[in-house]
Order: C-alpha cells, then sequence, then structure tokens
C-alpha cells in the first residue's frame, strides 16, 4: 500500500486518518452523550477535560486530513457511478468537514465563552480562549455543537449506508478503496 492515494485507492495515509478520526468522533459522541449524568466529583472533570482534549485532537487530525487530501488527491470515482451519485458524494464528504471543524470548533468557543478555568490540553498545554465570559456566546455554541453532532451523525450514517450499499448492492470497490487491501478484497461484478 502507497502512503499516497491513487487514482483508484485511497493511500494508507488517508485511510488511517479517516479510520481513526472516524473512531475518535464516536468515542467523543458516546462520551459527551453520558458525561452530563456523572457525578460531580474529581473523575467528572477528568471525563471533560478528555472529552475536550479529544475534541481539539480531532480538529488538529481533520485540519492534517483536509491538508492531506489537497496535497495526495483523492482517487477517481468509481467506474459506472452515476453523475449523481458522484455529486451527492462529493457534497457529503464536504458537509462532513464541515462538521467536522464546526463541531470541535463550537465546543472550544462553548468552554471559551462559558468562564470556565484554564483548559489544558491533556493536562499538557494550555489552549487559549477563542472569546471572553458571554452567556450569549455560550448558549448559541452549544447549541451548535449539540445539533452539530446529530446532524453529523445523521450524514455519517448516510455516508456509512451508501458505503455498504456499494459493496454489497452495487458490488464495485468504493468501500474496499478505503480500507487496507489485506482486509477486504475489491467484489467483483457478476
Amino acid at each position: 500500500m502507497t502512503a499516497k492515494n491513487t487514482p483508484t485507492r485511497w493511500g494508507g495515509v488517508s485511510q488511517t486518518l479517516h479510520w481513526l478520526i472516524a473512531v475518535l468522533i464516536l468515542a467523543l459522541g458516546i462520551v459527551g452523550l453520558t458525561m452530563g449524568e456523572l457525578p460531580k466529583t474529581p473523575k467528572y472533570f477528568w471525563v471533560y477535560t478528555m472529552h475536550k482534549s479529544i475534541g481539539i485532537t480531532v480538529l488538529a487530525l481533520v485540519v492534517t486530513r483536509l491538508l492531506w487530501r489537497l496535497y495526495a488527491g483523492a482517487p477517481h470515482p468509481v467506474p459506472s457511478t452515476p453523475t449523481w451519485q458522484e455529486r451527492i458524494a462529493s457534497a457529503t464528504h464536504w458537509l462532513l468537514y464541515v462538521l467536522m471543524f464546526g463541531i470541535p470548533l463550537s465546543g472550544w468557543l462553548y468552554d471559551s465563552a462559558s468562564g470556565l478555568r484554564p483548559f489544558r490540553w491533556f493536562g499538557l498545554v494550555d489552549v487559549p480562549k477563542l472569546s471572553p465570559p458571554d452567556e450569549r456566546v455560550t448558549q448559541i455554541s452549544h447549541a451548535i455543537h449539540e445539533w452539530g453532532f446529530w446532524l453529523l451523525i445523521a450524514v455519517v450514517v448516510a455516508h456509512a449506508s451508501a458505503a455498504l450499499y456499494h459493496h454489497f448492492y452495487q458490488r464495485d470497490a468504493t468501500l474496499a478503496r478505503m480500507l487496507p487491501q489485506r482486509w477486504l478484497a475489491s467484489p467483483q461484478k457478476d
């Protein structure tokens, strides 16, 4: 497998970033949905700090992924894919990027505007505040963070469903080219 994308496959760097970001977002979602129920103990603050730290990490990984995609390009559409599907896939990918930027940024803004104590990324580095304390900014950024998450879930479900549709029904290489070749061979059309 090459590091760089080819005309027919996503390369190792793109695959690694794709799946790493997906796993981290899944973990963030699970923690985000449950952390409000935790009792206010030291563990509560540790969980919030980890949620924020992983969120900032996802933001950095998404920046890296976008820069890599601009540098390495993207594979050509799978042959025989209708133009309307290519357009929907392209729009979906860009919407995913917007959400993967917007959700961590809104969380960072929410943390900043809420006037909480300074946040240290994994307890190591001070993260600058994006805003002074501001109740209105806190409410808006929290709403964007929460509703953006639900929109992300819907788009990810559509994205994964389309990949599975292509793999099992269309029997093309759409899904296989985002997986290491040793995991899954491209299905052949009958």
